[in-house]
């Protein structure tokens, strides 16, 4: 390549990239917001739940595929995103914190509903890199993945996404499958329940395969414990009581966000069991796909989901999207399909059609699946 062409390459590789940049856009708004008060407080929301979904219907869908071969280092713009997130979430919450504790144009409804923004975005954006670096085998994005789970008090998803939910997914043994008929407002206090059992039962598994009690010093949930802690007592340095309760409640606002996403990823798809314990191997047919173009952009491909489960150790850029006949569509992009979840009239009359045409798609032999879930593989019907 001459060197004329070199800056022009490099050019390109930026400009692929700069879409995926847009949750960036988020951190001003915020301050903004905390800056204005008032109505401004919605904007967050409005901004990435309503905006985005909006222009989703306008830019329409993405179905193009990057070569799944590219190295990684033809990917730096595109892990430089999720490798700066967490300084740049860490001085937003912790300055917000120490900013809107002291801000005598806040009053308390006020500073609540600025943390409720704080949490979507901490939920929307910051727990969806957490879960991009948690797949990585570089130490340092690791570490941020758990620093980013620590300040929304998670921690533990680290561990039952990665030993219980991609290994058990679309069967009994994992808890953030959605059952068929489930509706969101039962799914998510059983979620919270659930998930951190398996979590810890996974881990002490693996201790116990070592021959090490649960209590050892490599078990993670010290370390979960520790930065959890840490943030705690920086929000209480910077705020006061008044400082932990806000970083707690955008904490609980950021859960509700992941589990609404997971709820929707996998709602009503099952594998099949094959006897003596043993489900089929996870396909794409697994995971409910969107190849909705920006709310792609805003979300660094998740909702390319059922490629992720089928080659989980892919970068987000290179996550590949499927037909219908491969995988099962969502009919629209994430931030209306959770919108959608938290109705679950209108969940059920939107998604169950789809999931009986999927079982009749991939599973015609299985004709009466109350009788199959309740004797081979018992998922709530």
């Amino acid at each position: 390549m001459s060197q004329a062409a070199a800056p022009a390459a490099d050019l390109s590789k930026i400009t692929r990239a700069l879409p995926f940049w847009l949750s960036l856009g988020l951190l001003p708004l915020a301050v903004g917001v905390a800056m204005q008060g008032g109505w401004t407080l919605a904007l967050i929301p409005v901004c990435t739940w309503w905006l985005f979904s909006l222009v989703d219907l306008i830019a329409g869908l993405d179905t193009s595929n990057a070569d799944p071969g590219t190295p990684d280092d033809q990917l730096v713009w595109y892990r430089a995103i999720t490798n700066i997130w967490f300084p740049l979430q860490f001085l937003l919450v912790f300055g917000l914190i120490a900013y809107s504790t002291r801000a005598a144009h806040l009053d308390g409804g006020e500073r609540l509903g600025l943390f409720f923004g704080v949490g979507v975005i901490t939920g929307t954006i910051g727990i969806n890199y957490s879960h991009e670096l948690m797949h990585q085998r570089n130490r340092t994005e690791r570490w941020m993945g758990d620093l980013l789970l620590a300040m929304v008090f998670y921690s533990h998803f680290r561990s039952e996404h990665l030993l219980v939910h991609h290994r058990y997914v679309g069967t009994p043994r994992d808890p953030v499958t959605a059952r068929y008929n489930e509706g969101f407002h039962r799914y998510f206090p059983r979620v919270l329940r659930q998930c951190l059992v398996s979590a810890f039962r996974a881990e002490g598994a693996m201790l116990a395969r070592k021959n090490l009690p649960w209590w050892h010093r490599s078990n993670p949930f010290w370390r979960y414990t520790a930065l959890q802690a840490g943030m705690i007592a920086l929000a209480l340095i910077l705020g006061g009581w008044q400082g932990v309760g806000l970083l707690l409640f955008q904490a609980v606002v950021a859960i509700w966000q992941l589990e609404l996403v997971n709820y929707i990823e996998h709602y009503g798809l099952t594998r099949k069991h094959l006897g003596d314990g043993r489900y089929e191997h996870v396909k794409p047919r697994h995971s409910w796909n969107a190849c909705h173009r920006v709310s792609n952009w805003l979300l660094i491909n998740l909702q390319r989901h059922s490629d992720h489960h089928y080659k989980p150790d892919r970068r987000f850029p290179l996550l590949q999207t499927y037909d219908p006949d491969e995988a099962p569509q969502l009919p629209y992009g994430y931030p209306v399909m959770t919108m959608a979840a938290m109705v679950p009239p209108l969940w059920r009359r939107v998604m169950n059609p789809r999931v009986r045409a999927w079982r009749r798609q991939y599973y015609p032999e299985i004709t009466d699946w109350h009788a199959y879930n309740k004797a081979r593989h018992p998922l709530p019907r």
